[in-house]
């Protein structure tokens, strides 16, 4: 790995999305693919994750393979955790062993939803991000896209997804190549955001993203000034 990857870098690496069946995922999955990158989608069946791989690939025209996650996660290079909260400690848990050595990108926002809508959850490790790197010690743990759109990246008729991208960790090695993974969907940006001790505000954002957008009926992102 170099210090400063680029897209020539990026595709001689293998992307996986943990969770590539779900909104997120799907889209995140979709824009990379469309990008050139390898990418192997992962969900809690093989048959599933399968299923969801030839749908994109026929709608995109792009390889795209899909899996069970831990297939997904020994396969990737770099892996993606696009999973439901309720789910992330156990699944990465289970899945530490293939993910060691590897740069893992945690995605997830712990979220609770009332009558008055979506809040942050307090998290004991501090974030998603933090829960992450305590349970993967042998991993290389970055937080990023937590903050964009699904119904954007889903979107074929969306051929540019104009936002910055936070994000957040502790190796510089590691945050320079998901700041050039963001790089290579056309509108978005890479933005190192601070260190992973920093995840919590960045996961808790998307409450208010998900407050703006059903007030202005919009697909709101994030962008930051001056960089």
């Amino acid at each position: 790995m170099t210090t400063s990857p680029d897209a020539t870098d990026l595709k001689a690496l293998t992307i996986a999305v943990l969770g590539g069946t779900g909104p997120q995922g799907r889209g995140l999955a979709r824009r990379f693919a469309q990008a050139g990158l390898t990418v192997v989608l992962g969900s809690r069946t093989q048959e599933k994750g399968a299923a969801a791989a030839d749908e994109l690939a026929a709608a995109t025209g792009a390889a795209i393979t899909g899996t069970d996650n831990l297939s997904a996660a020994t396969a990737g290079d770099v892996v993606l955790v696009v999973v439901p909260w309720d789910g992330h400690g156990e699944l990465l848990t289970s899945l530490a062993p293939a993910l060691a050595g590897k740069v893992v990108v945690d995605c997830v926002n712990p979220l609770g939803f009332d009558k008055q809508g979506s809040y942050a959850l307090k998290v004991e490790e501090g974030s998603a991000t933090e829960q992450a790197a305590a349970l993967l010690p042998d991993s290389t743990v970055v937080g990023a896209f937590h903050n964009v759109s699904a119904a954007l990246l889903e979107d074929p008729a969306v051929e540019r997804v104009e936002t910055d991208v936070l994000v957040l960790g502790d190796e510089r090695e590691a945050t320079d190549l998901v700041q050039a993974l963001a790089d290579t969907v056309p509108g978005m940006r890479g933005v190192y955001a601070g260190r992973r001790r920093n995840a919590h505000q960045v996961e808790a954002l998307t409450a208010n993203l998900i407050s703006i957008n059903r007030r202005y009926k919009a697909h709101a992102g994030v962008r930051v000034t001056d960089v």
